[in-house]
């Protein structure tokens, strides 16, 4: 999120808003965690259970089994989603993949256990196995070059993406102009993940724009 999308973004609006100064933290020790009270906004790829914080939806991003041709040709390309149990694969926690209203989770166990797809990007390119990417990741020209699809009719669950909040009565005016800002971006035409793939193929609906409570 702060490498790919608030980085890209941050010139833009501080030419619009010169006199904000920023702090961006790009790191959190649990997908869980809530933030500290002194932290105005805190970004999720996944909604809270539980939040004492306001929620703001923004588009998900949806996700895709990758490979090089090189390795399916040697392992083999896996005509079944309980076939990668026999592969090298990537990622991390469980692998959920659905097509239409079936959902299937295969056993596996990882070669390579990572949460940052960035680093899953590098070890696909290199030949290592399977990994799930971002679309918008795996279809940037550079990248769908050198990386084919696996298993294509079944899709990884989507990461929805949200931003939490203060629970004061509004918003304050710098965080509604931050996030009105990127929310001008975010899982639009104009996203600064996309490199010449198209919104509706990367990003999911957002849903309703806030959670009931705001």
């Amino acid at each position: 999120m702060a490498r790919h999308v608030i980085a890209p973004l941050l010139n833009k609006f501080i030419r619009a808003y010169p006199d904000l100064r920023i702090e961006l933290a790009d790191y959190s020790s649990g997908w869980d965690q809530e933030p500290n009270e002194d932290v105005d906004v805190f970004f999720k790829i996944r909604a809270p259970r539980d939040s004492s914080r306001k929620v703001r939806r923004y588009p998900g991003t949806a996700r895709g089994l990758f490979a090089t041709r090189n390795y399916l040709k040697v392992a083999g390309a896996p005509a079944d989603p309980a076939e990668l149990a026999s592969h090298r694969c990537i990622g991390w926690d469980v692998w959920k993949l659905t097509k239409g209203k079936k959902v299937v989770v295969p056993t596996i166990q990882f070669q390579v256990t990572t949460s940052d797809p960035s680093v899953g990007l590098q070890l696909a390119l290199d030949g290592t196995g399977i990994t799930i990417l971002p679309l918008w990741m795996a279809l940037d020209p550079a990248v769908a070059k050198r990386l084919v699809p696996v298993l294509a009719i079944w899709r990884p669950t989507s990461l929805p993406l949200c931003a939490l909040f203060s629970v004061s009565s509004r918003l304050t005016p710098k965080v509604k102009v931050f996030l009105d800002f990127i929310g001008k971006y975010l899982g639009t035409e104009r996203d600064p993940r996309l490199h010449g793939a198209k919104a509706k193929e990367c990003f999911t609906s957002p849903g309703l724009p806030v959670l009931p409570n705001q």
